[in-house]
């Protein structure tokens, strides 16, 4: 009879523990919503990371995770100005601005 309950118990808290929802999976509701094409962001270029200008004339950008100088190059393009919220790249007669905010930037000068 031990046998028997012992047995019972572990069938029921294994089909217990397979019940359980796992926490860190969003709620089922949110698989039933569509998704809006702005919460996909489509590839626009490099994209400026991170600005660093030092008292001693240093200038630094983080592009796409690579850290770049003013005047070194960057797929290419060489990096020709560095400002606080934005750099130039420039290849050739070509020059690319890049912002930190480029969602900001955008409404901006939509209005």
């Amino acid at each position: 009879m031990k046998r028997l309950c012992l047995l019972g118990l572990l069938w029921w808290s294994a089909a217990s523990a397979q019940t359980l929802a796992d926490p860190t999976q969003p709620p089922p509701e949110s698989r039933l919503l569509p998704v809006a094409q702005s919460d996909t962001p489509a590839y626009s270029g490099p994209q400026l990371q991170s600005v660093l200008i030092g008292s001693r004339g240093r200038e630094v950008a983080v592009i796409d995770g690579q850290t770049v100088r003013k005047g070194e190059k960057f797929n290419g393009a060489t990096l020709v100005q560095v400002n606080k919220n934005s750099v130039v790249l420039q290849n050739g007669r070509h020059r690319q601005v890049l912002t930190l905010f480029p969602d900001e930037a955008k409404n901006k000068t939509a209005h």
